[in-house]
């Protein structure tokens, strides 16, 4: 599965997560940092990246518009950055699934 973090999300997560999630990548990465989040949305389209964010409005954009991109929805306030690497890591074998599960667009990780 390809994911593509959000601004909201550091760029230090990559390189823990490349050995899961060996083909996703950061907007910062792509020059979508600071741009809007339909940019970012018509990118991860376009490219098969879902995308993760704590940002609710690619929650709404999700029940608007559904997959793709599909969107993993990271409602844990603001914390760590392990505590991201920690919920990605113990919920790959549900992100999978979320991924081949066609009728599915947001994945809710708390």
């Amino acid at each position: 599965m390809k994911l593509l973090f959000d601004e909201n999300l550091s760029d230090k997560i990559l390189s823990e997560m490349i050995d899961l999630y060996p083909e996703s990548s950061h907007v910062k990465i792509h020059g979508l940092a600071r741009t809007d989040d339909s940019l970012i949305w018509a990118f991860a389209k376009e490219h098969g990246y879902a995308i993760v964010s704590k940002d609710s409005d690619f929650h709404q954009r999700s029940l608007v518009f559904g997959a793709p991109p599909k969107f993993i929805f990271l409602r844990v306030g603001n914390c760590p950055t392990t505590r991201i690497f920690e919920l990605l890591r113990a919920n790959i074998a549900l992100i999978n699934a979320f991924n081949s599960d066609p009728d599915a667009s947001v994945f809710l990780l708390v």
